[in-house]
């Protein structure tokens, strides 16, 4: 009997625990999705590399240093995809989007690179068969690019060209059934066909505003202030819901499609209504940080809402949800508008001008930057921090001076502040981001389509310091990644990350030039601009704990692409091609 315990004791005992010790013991439970053979970039400084991705449900069960430790995690019904060295980052967040005029852009009208009868032509036509019976075609904004050619890098002189002028009979026969009322690019000449004229009751009048052609007709083209403008923007129909609903389908596809996880859109609220909808019937593809007009925040709060909660149901979200409010103080550089400390440089006298003010508070005093203190102070009290648009040196002091005046008076930390585009800075300014805790919020594209007229503007001194990110990263700031997608009246801007990365490590046009880059010094890294696409925008949106790097326990939101960024040539960055995007643990784009 002794001997039978003794034997237990010293022969089997210590087996079976070595057993439970062992990576033998349990098996751990089955994975809803595992990615093997990756080339992974976590954006996690503890563990920036690993070649497999374990998914369980709707997060990240496992980073894995290789496949064979990732196929422990395999059952059943566990979907394995090999990614055969294909490279992994975290979902790709945009930290500035348009989205209700982008998926308009998509599905209507885009005329910005038309200046000929053969381009109008075949883009109306395009849309006509989009679209039902009866439906307006609008905007479209044509010649945008006819001064400077899409890709000119403003570096050669050029000669102006007269601008080209449309003629409602070349859409007439293309558009029976549909009232076209297009725009110039500047808002200041429109084209009406001959079914928008009779919709108006201009067919055969004759009033102030209306151009009349050789033959005695009219052509179509309408300028704008006049009577009748105003009468056809009377007779002019809304778009009708289903519409709307299909362009904001339009608009996810092209999200899914180009690997982003997530939007930070300037809200409207006609399309905060549609993406409650898209929710519910489960189109909702990319998760949504809505930023609410500057001025709405005593009626946000007055209607129990505040920052990260959904707006129908009040709830914590991190699919739909109220973010920021966005403000503005300035104006664009396409229109002149941006405002700096010295004249523009090719219209002397103009500064360019305030825009404190917002759509919904049409009384705000130009300049008033108590109204401004004002209107952030209401939103602090209800939730909500500031974002606020600023483009020109004087419009970016402006702002973070309003910010430091925010922190000494009411005693706050400015985590999730923003200056919105930052576009051009004082060597002065640079270290005041870090200084303040300011996040400056870049659009890197904007660099490969604004150059062409940014020293005609500004001068080329100043020049130094547009879209300077490499002075703000050595100065401490924390970089967001945005596209603006679509993009102003005056230009037009990609959303695919491949462009923005490209912009921001080569400082080129898509073309390629200039040679080097314009101003080459401001080149950042591949690994800088991921790191402003993924970890600083989720920290941007108060949420860098739950997603932004792919970390066990974080929400499992991944962009994959076919090659490498990092390690390929800076002009291949332009070929790479989304393979998989997948957010909340779910697969909404594979490429076949």
């Amino acid at each position: 009997m002794v001997k039978n315990w003794r034997f237990i004791y010293f022969f089997i005992l210590p087996g079976l625990i070595l057993l439970n010790f062992s990576g033998c013991a349990k098996k751990p439970a089955p994975a809803s999705l595992v990615l093997l053979n990756g080339d992974i970039y976590t954006v996690n400084p503890a563990f920036p590399e690993a070649k497999a991705l374990v998914i369980t449900g709707n997060k990240i069960a496992a980073v894995c240093k290789s496949a064979r430790e990732a196929k422990k995690y395999i059952g059943q019904k566990t979907r394995v995809i090999d990614l055969g060295g294909k490279f992994v980052l975290p979902g790709i967040i945009d930290g500035h989007v348009h989205f209700s005029a982008a998926g308009g852009m998509i599905n209507g009208a885009n005329l910005m690179t038309v200046s000929d009868e053969a381009g109008l032509r075949e883009e109306i036509q395009r849309v006509v068969n989009l679209l039902d019976d009866g439906e307006w075609i609008t905007d479209g904004l044509w010649g945008a690019y006819e001064q400077w050619a899409l890709g000119d890098s403003g570096q050669a002189p050029r000669e102006k060209k007269i601008a080209w002028r449309p003629n409602r009979k070349m859409i007439d026969d293309i558009t029976p059934n549909h009232p076209c009322f297009l725009c110039r690019f500047d808002h200041k000449e429109w084209l009406a066909n001959t079914v928008a004229l009779k919709e108006a009751g201009l067919e055969n009048a004759r009033l102030p505003g209306m151009e009349i052609g050789a033959d005695g007709q009219a052509t179509g083209v309408i300028f704008r202030p006049s009577p009748a403008f105003d009468r056809l923007a009377k007779a002019r129909k809304p778009k009708s819901e289903m519409r709307l609903l299909d362009e904001s389908r339009a608009g996810l596809q092209a999200l899914r499609e180009a690997g982003i996880t997530e939007i930070h859109d300037i809200e409207r609220p006609d399309q905060t209504k549609r993406f409650i909808e898209l929710e519910a019937n489960g189109e909702l593809t990319c998760r949504v940080w809505l930023r609410p007009d500057l001025s709405r925040g005593a009626e946000l709060k007055a209607q129990g809402f505040t920052m990260g909660l959904h707006p129908k149901t009040k709830e914590k979200s991190s699919w739909l949800r109220y973010g920021a409010l966005k403000g503005y103080i300035d104006g664009i550089m396409g229109d002149h508008g941006a405002l700096f400390f010295e004249p523009y440089t090719d219209q002397p006298g103009n500064y360019g001008h305030w825009r404190v003010h917002t759509s919904d508070d049409p009384d705000l005093k130009v300049g008033n930057m108590e109204k401004m203190y004002s209107l952030i102070k209401v939103g602090l009290e209800a939730g909500f921090v500031p974002n606020v648009h600023a483009i020109g040196d004087r419009g970016v002091a402006e702002m973070l001076d309003l910010y430091e005046r925010l922190k000494k008076e009411l005693g706050i930390d400015l985590k999730g502040f923003r200056v919105i585009h930052a576009q051009v800075v004082r060597p002065k300014d640079f270290p005041r981001f870090k200084a303040l805790n300011v996040i400056a919020e870049v659009n890197p594209y904007h660099i490969s389509d604004d150059m062409r007229w940014m020293e005609e503007r500004i001068g080329r001194e100043r020049c130094k310091g547009a879209y300077a990110f490499k002075s703000l990263l050595e100065n401490g700031a924390r970089l967001s990644f945005g596209s603006d997608w679509p993009g102003t009246s005056a230009a037009l801007y990609h959303m695919h990350p491949k462009y923005l990365i490209y912009a921001a490590v080569t400082r080129k046009t898509l073309k390629g030039t200039p040679e080097g880059g314009w101003f080459p010094e401001q080149r950042i890294s591949v690994e800088e601009a991921i790191k402003a696409y993924t970890i600083n925008n989720a920290y941007a949106a108060f949420e860098d704990n739950i997603r932004g790097s792919l970390e066990a326990g974080k929400l499992a939101d991944i962009t994959i692409f076919d090659r490498n960024l990092i390690k390929c040539a800076a002009e291949d960055i332009l070929n790479a091609q989304v393979t998989h995007t997948i957010v909340d643990g779910k697969i909404v784009f594979e490429r076949k």
